[in-house]
């Protein structure tokens, strides 16, 4: 079996840098539809972060059982990336990107048609199949669908659907939940699932494998310190952010005071600061990539222990949102950046340690949160959380102090 290496960004579809294929708008459309894909994915994974007080109510369940929409996506896209890439190696990629849209567009009309709680768990085990699958087939296929010189533009394309995501998923899914249930939420997410599905399956062309996936060189990499120390910080970041930022919701309610449509303008400023924050990252992580992520470490330590403070106000609260959401904006660019330094040789395997890491600790962190807010106050969350950003802080200077050297990394930049 070969490495990562060997996969899907050998072969380009539309025929990349040769003979003459199809105009540069069909290739765009292609990386459109993958990128819509994405944003549908991301947005369908948060979404009960915004409406988590009102489907709580509506099945007779705790805020911290209802963070459980959080905890099984995460764990199942943990577990689903690095088996997926090896599973899927000789499948269609379009093939699979349909299926993936199809098994999100079944859990979404579950959500919204749900009898009971559980039910709902379901449908959360099929998204978290969505992330690790999705995920992994999408990380090179701009490679794919466009000539050489255009792949890191198509990347940045693709990869620009996480954040808005955040910025335009959650505040809009919550104005529709709050505004006609959050059923309806999900009933709109169905919808827009199923445009994607459909414009996937017309204008992304047939991607048929180039080579098989192993996973030996997976567990090579995390022999490496380089990567053991990205493992770790990333575990640490991620999960002092969702194990409070999960729970922002039940806190503007509770201790800041703020109604439905305040609690929307804050998520929604918080994901336009994210935006801002990705992009500030992008300019200065290939430098410095340790200072960055101590800084954002910081800066979310700071925010999440200020809040139980300073947070009862209304205009504070959102001013410490939006420097959270300039922070944490960054944090995903970091860990993945951090990845792919650490394993220049192989960026694909660098990404799906990335994938898994990230979503584990999204879960974990929900789900400490959770446990934490049932048995004591969003407040506490705050601070639990912003103790273990502390942590992310010490082991980044740890990494620092170790002056551990990046190895080389031929033909990319910083």
């Amino acid at each position: 079996m070969t490495s990562l290496n060997t996969t899907d960004a050998a072969f380009n579809p539309f025929g990349g840098d040769g003979p003459p294929g199809p105009s540069p708008s069909a290739r765009w459309l292609a990386v459109a539809a993958v990128t819509l894909g994405i944003f549908s994915i991301v947005t369908t994974e948060i979404l009960p972060i915004g409406l988590l007080d009102e489907i709580g109510s509506g099945f007779g369940v705790s805020d911290g059982t209802a963070g459980l929409m959080m905890t099984m996506p995460g764990l199942l896209a943990a577990v689903c990336a690095p088996l997926t890439t090896a599973a899927t190696a000789r499948v269609d990629r379009r093939l699979m990107l349909c299926l993936f849209m199809s098994l999100l567009l079944v859990a979404n009309l579950l959500v919204a048609a749900a009898p009971g709680y559980w039910l709902v768990l379901v449908s959360r085990v099929l998204v978290g199949v969505v992330i690790g699958g999705f995920w992994s087939i999408a990380i090179g296929l701009a490679e794919r669908l466009v000539p050489s010189g255009s792949v890191r533009r198509a990347t940045a394309v693709i990869f620009s659907a996480v954040p808005l995501g955040s910025v335009l998923g959650v505040p809009a899914g919550t104005f529709i939940g709050n505004a006609a249930g959050w059923r309806t939420a999900f009933v709109v997410m169905s919808a827009f699932t199923l445009a994607v599905l459909i414009l996937t399956f017309l204008v992304v062309p047939p991607l048929p494998p180039t080579g098989t996936t192993g996973l030996r060189v997976l567990s090579g990499l995390v022999k490496e310190v380089n990567t053991r120390f990205a493992l770790l910080l990333t575990f640490l970041v991620v999960l002092a952010h969702f194990g409070t930022y999960t729970y922002v919701a039940p806190f503007l309610h509770d201790v800041t005071g703020a109604g439905p449509h305040l609690t929307t303008i804050a998520l929604l400023a918080y994901g336009v600061a994210g935006i801002a924050g990705n992009f500030l990252g992008g300019t200065i992580i290939g430098r410095h990539p340790r200072a960055v992520f101590g800084a954002v470490a910081s800066v979310i330590a700071a925010v999440t222990l200020l809040l139980p403070v300073a947070g009862r106000r209304p205009v504070v609260a959102l001013v410490l949102l939006i420097v959270w959401g300039l922070a944490y904006g960054a944090v995903p660019l970091c860990s993945q950046t951090w990845f792919i330094k650490a394993a220049p040789a192989a960026p694909e395997a660098a990404s799906v340690l990335f994938t898994a890491s990230f979503q584990a600790s999204l879960s974990l962190g929900a789900l400490a949160g959770g446990a934490v807010l049932d048995r004591t106050s969003p407040s506490a969350v705050m601070v639990c959380g912003g103790l273990v950003a502390v942590l992310t802080v010490l082991a980044a200077g740890v990494h620092f102090a170790r002056r551990l050297d990046w190895p080389r990394w031929p033909g990319r930049d910083h």
